[in-house]
């Protein structure tokens, strides 16, 4: 085989991203035939040894899978997590995908529900996560309390949480009352910081209830059921890049979702 380059390598092999392979060669964490390995070095797929953390890393590349998954609330996004009573995404998929090392390339907190994409193919994981590319995600958030038109503005503005500049791209009130107020929200974003959404209404004063995300670019959660996982096609894995719809067209949250 010819020789490609070691972050390719461990990707290919399903172990975590590109991206997140180059941080562990940076971090001195992979080695070749017993050396420490360098960034940009290539190696030969079934030839050279390569280790990471001390563990062998597979040579031969898994065929590349890409699933949609509709998360419930109570799971988290993690291999292996001993503190997940409830257990984790993984516990979800059919028995010919478990066999695979999927990883999410975008998570979702515990407490949040909706799409999820797990691959095989660290290229796709790391185009979708990288922070250059604008690809938008949707969701809709459900408030403790009502939220104001008049705020709204704050959060496309943002605010300074903890040194991180958190901040939405767009947000629309969902069914807002004569009063203009509504516990229900559409909100856009492509960076995705860990728990932004709800750090940023947190910060305002509106803790939120209920998280789900419905949309990946122009990728939708309509037709997976709740826990259910689906096969994207070439041609469904494309719509994640998509340009989405400008106004959201899904249904807000119903009783039947829990």
């Amino acid at each position: 085989m010819e020789p490609v380059r070691i972050q390719k390598f461990i990707a290919d092999s399903g172990l975590c991203s590109r991206r997140a392979a180059e941080a562990l060669i940076a971090a001195g964490e992979v080695y070749v035939n017993g050396e420490k390995a360098e960034p940009g070095r290539k190696v030969e797929p079934g030839v050279d040894k390569v280790t990471v953390r001390g563990k062998p890393v597979r040579s031969t590349a898994q065929p590349k899978v890409t699933l949609a998954m509709h998360k419930p609330r109570g799971l988290v996004c993690s291999n292996s997590d001993p503190h997940a009573e409830d257990g984790t995404i993984f516990d979800l998929l059919p028995r010919e995908w478990r066999k695979l090392r999927l990883f999410c390339a975008g998570r979702l907190d515990k407490d949040s529900e909706g799409l999820l994409i797990l691959t095989t193919d660290g290229d796709l994981a790391n185009k979708l996560m990288h922070p250059s590319n604008t690809v938008v995600k949707r969701y809709h958030v459900t408030l403790e309390r009502p939220f104001p038109a008049g705020k709204v503005g704050q959060l496309l503005k943002g605010v300074k949480v903890e040194n991180e500049h958190l901040q939405v791209e767009h947000a629309l009130l969902l069914n807002p009352n004569r009063d203009k107020l509504s516990t229900s929200l559409d909100v856009h974003l492509h960076h995705g910081k860990k728990r932004e959404i709800r750090q940023l209404f947190l910060a305002f004063g509106f803790p939120v209830k209920r998280l789900r995300r419905y949309q990946i670019g122009a990728l939708r959660l309509k037709g997976i059921p709740l826990r259910g996982v689906k096969q994207l096609s070439t041609k469904e894995i494309s719509l994640l890049f998509a340009t989405p719809r400008a106004i959201p067209d899904e249904p807000a949250f119903t009783d039947h979702e829990d």
